[in-house]
């Protein structure tokens, strides 16, 4: 009896063990080589699969004629994959701010580098980096339309992205001021801007910077901002090894000033 007592003891250590170790998120998943698998992957194909905007210039805008693509998040996509593969190659894929999330969960792109915005509610979904780059949600009007900001919109449309954050801010602005807005939303933002230059809305808003490569000699900004939005690189959850990686190199980009410099080159602001 003393005997099974022992035993059953010792059972009950290695199950408390057991249940205590399943409470500890695991480390992520480590290759040969030690690095975590999900970075390995990457590594042993060659090439980072990025998900961009191909229609915001600055950050991330595809040339007509020459069909490069390039921009501040172009640049930041080449420093992740010098960390990751010991080289600039990186594969992009043209996101729109409705399809860049199903595109990281179905592994079609390792991140996403789009303007998107990091909230409480999408990190749930997805792994999200540090900011590195902050903007606020603005709004433009065609000069000769004598709205001087949101207050003048009171009974008028705004155009903005499908899945965007900027309706949320406006919205919740407007209620704010008594404003009774309306919302168009469209896929791409060229197509904002040409329903804004036809009349089919009244102001195109989104964030500042991305406005700013849309701005032309019939179009103002407007001094309102709203909703700070942090940019974040997006990852799929689960690839736990990549994230840090990604959080890790933007970490050295700002220390050394590089990511700056970046900023600096592609005047933003």
């Amino acid at each position: 009896m003393k005997k099974f007592s022992m035993v059953l003891t010792s059972l009950l250590l290695v199950a408390g063990l057991v249940t205590g170790c399943g409470s500890t998120p695991a480390a992520p998943e480590k290759s040969s080589g030690g690095l975590p698998a999900d970075v390995q992957a990457i590594k042993d194909r060659g090439v980072l699969k990025v998900g961009v905007k191909v229609d915001v210039p600055k950050f991330g805008y595809k040339d007509p004629k020459s069909d490069v693509v390039d921009g501040y998040e172009i640049d930041l996509a080449k420093a992740i994959s010098k960390k990751i593969l010991g080289t600039e190659k990186i594969e992009t894929t043209a996101v729109t701010a409705k399809t860049r999330g199903p595109l990281v969960d179905s592994g079609d792109v390792d991140l996403v580098i789009a303007t998107f915005t990091v909230t409480e509610e999408r990190k749930k979904s997805y792994n999200f980096s540090d900011s590195y780059f902050t903007d606020g949600v603005k709004l433009m009007v065609k000069k000769d339309s004598g709205i001087k900001g949101l207050k003048d919109l009171n009974g008028k449309k705004i155009g903005v992205a499908q899945s965007a954050t900027s309706k949320k801010a406006i919205q919740e602005a407007a209620d704010k001021l008594g404003a009774k807005i309306t919302f168009l939303e469209f896929s791409t933002y060229p197509e904002i801007k040409t329903a804004l230059d036809s009349g089919r809305v009244d102001c195109f808003s989104v964030d500042g910077s991305i406005l700013f490569g849309y701005l032309d000699d019939s179009t103002v900004i407007l001094d309102d901002s709203f909703s700070p939005q942090d940019y974040g690189v997006a990852s799929k959850k689960g690839n736990d090894g990549l994230a840090k990686t990604v959080n890790d190199t933007i970490a050295e980009l700002k220390a050394s000033g590089e990511l700056d410099k970046m900023i600096q080159k592609w005047g933003l602001k």
